[in-house]
């Protein structure tokens, strides 16, 4: 869809960050309830913050948008296919949330037909927000300035900087397809959550390699990673929509050459 088409719903992407951003600030480094949304053995972390930021944008994008779908993390929808859907995670980073780091983001993306054609992510207490129009991505700093994202030239996997939200999300197999690139990056580092992504596409880090991402954790983040130049598939090098096993690269021969290294990996 070109940037003309999409300005309406841009301006509906920013107006609900807007929003979700106010319900989520009063409790971020307060004292809060976290629920175990997992089984037993495991933690999956919700908190009241998630859910009033998803019952926010999906009231506004209800009076907004009538006809639209609606898929978000904590109540749930399906991904049209033969439409617009819009795509939400109120807090990608829940557990970096209830710790005090403010790695952590509001997910606003709009899907058409079952791709993403739009993305935003908000990062309301440090006021910086990273969206896609169709053509670019941009990044609102601090400061309020805008500046244009764009990924940097890096296509030897020996000089890239490597980020994955936790070796504790990737099963044994995958552990060891990850640790393969490890070994032969130059920086490897942990945490980031979505905020991770958004570092790639303004070029300070080559790599994200992540497992068992569901379309709420990417859909937002395809736009503004390829349309600052980068690539986001999954380990297969199919299209990223449905989750799953995420690479993302800056530059497109990186991530040709990290597909086939975690291809044989896994074989």
């Amino acid at each position: 869809m070109t940037p003309r088409a999409l300005k309406p719903f841009l301006a509906t992407a920013h107006a609900l960050a807007d929003l979700s951003g106010s319900a989520i600030r009063p409790y971020f480094r307060k004292s809060m309830t976290v629920e175990n949304k997992a089984g037993a053995g495991a933690f999956d972390p919700v908190t009241a913050a998630d859910k009033a930021a998803e019952r926010v944008i999906r009231k506004n994008l209800a009076e907004l948008h009538p006809g639209h779908a609606i898929l978000g993390e904590e109540y749930g929808g399906v991904l049209s296919i033969n439409d617009f859907t819009w795509v939400i995670d109120p807090i990608d980073g829940t557990k970096a949330f209830i710790t005090g780091l403010p790695l952590w983001g509001t997910l606003i993306g709009l899907a058409y037909g079952g791709q993403a054609v739009l993305g935003l992510m908000d990062q309301p207490f440090t006021g910086e927000r990273v969206w896609s129009d169709g053509a670019r991505s941009q990044w609102r700093q601090p400061d309020g300035r805008i500046k244009r994202m764009k990924t940097r030239a890096c296509p030897r996997l020996e000089d890239a900087m490597l980020c994955t939200t936790s070796p504790d999300l990737l099963a044994e197999a995958e552990l060891a397809a990850f640790n393969t690139l490890k070994a032969r990056a130059r920086l490897t580092r942990f945490g980031g959550d979505c905020y991770a992504y958004c570092l790639l596409a303004a070029g300070h880090i080559d790599l994200v390699v992540e497992c068992g991402l569901k379309s709420h954790d990417v859909m937002a983040l395809i736009p503004i990673i390829e349309q600052a130049g980068g690539r986001i598939t999954t380990w297969d090098g199919e299209r990223p929509e449905g989750g799953g096993r995420i690479v993302a690269s800056g530059d497109p021969a990186l991530h040709d050459a990290v597909l086939k290294r975690l291809q044989k990996a896994m074989r």
